[in-house]
């Protein structure tokens, strides 16, 4: 009976061995992961950032508006804003519909209302979209990684079984690196899916509370419209 070469001599087991000595299939599927990987967690620092930046543009522009400043002025701050995002794009198109509607003759309060409303609803749903952007990707990489990593754990071992029906003499030796080069595409799996998971879900969360912000804003900014007490401070 043969001796089986120790793993510490031939490196046989050594994860970088392991990778280079898989099928074609099962590297290709491991690039696919990593590169899955890389890009979710560019995406995760991006919306990271956009989402502070968000938060911290709702949190500027609130105080500012109910500490009882002029919407004029409130107007032409964040009008000429170049980063004005968010909450402000809202009030601004608000504003201007406002500002546009209430220069015209004979337009009735429930006119008025209903295209502020409209052109905040519009300007709501830009906002939407560019919170919710890339978390797509995301979602996607957290539910199909694990699978792409199954599908190469599967390959893996499927050829590691044909490959024992040419030994004489199977061993632990011989069975154990054609296993494990395939769980390395499942761990590779993971790797990308739970990271892309967390951060989908938390940044959802995050984006959900913006939008609920931006709509009780919107509705308290109609409602102001629609009684009337924005008229006297149009400059």
């Amino acid at each position: 009976m043969p001796t089986p070469i120790p793993a510490a001599q031939d490196g046989g087991l050594s994860v970088l061995h392991l990778i280079t000595g898989a099928s074609w299939l099962v590297q290709a599927v491991m690039l696919i992961l990593l590169l899955a990987s890389v890009v979710s967690w560019f995406m995760i620092d991006r919306k990271r950032s956009t989402f502070k930046r968000y938060t911290r543009t709702a949190d500027e522009f609130e105080d500012g508006f109910w500490s009882g400043g002029e919407m004029s002025r409130i107007y032409h701050q964040w009008n000429d804003e170049r980063n004005a995002e968010g909450i402000a794009n809202i009030f601004i198109a608000g504003y201007r519909e406002y500002n546009r509607l209430v220069q015209k003759a004979n337009v009735s309060r429930s006119e008025m209302v209903d295209g502020v409303h409209r052109s905040m609803r519009v300007a709501l749903s830009r906002e939407i979209d560019h919170l919710e952007t890339n978390l797509s990707f995301l979602a996607t990489v957290g539910s199909i990684s694990p699978y792409v990593g199954l599908f190469g754990t599967v390959w893996g071992i499927m050829n590691s079984f044909l490959h024992l029906g040419n030994q004489q003499q199977v061993t632990i030796a011989t069975v154990a690196p054609g296993i494990a080069e395939a769980l390395i595409a499942t761990a590779m799996g993971l790797f990308a899916a739970i990271p892309a998971v967390v951060a989908y879900n938390r940044f959802a969360h995050i984006a959900e509370k913006l939008t609920t912000r931006y709509e009780v804003f919107m509705e308290e900014f109609v409602s102001i419209v629609n009684r009337q007490d924005v008229v006297r401070q149009i400059p």
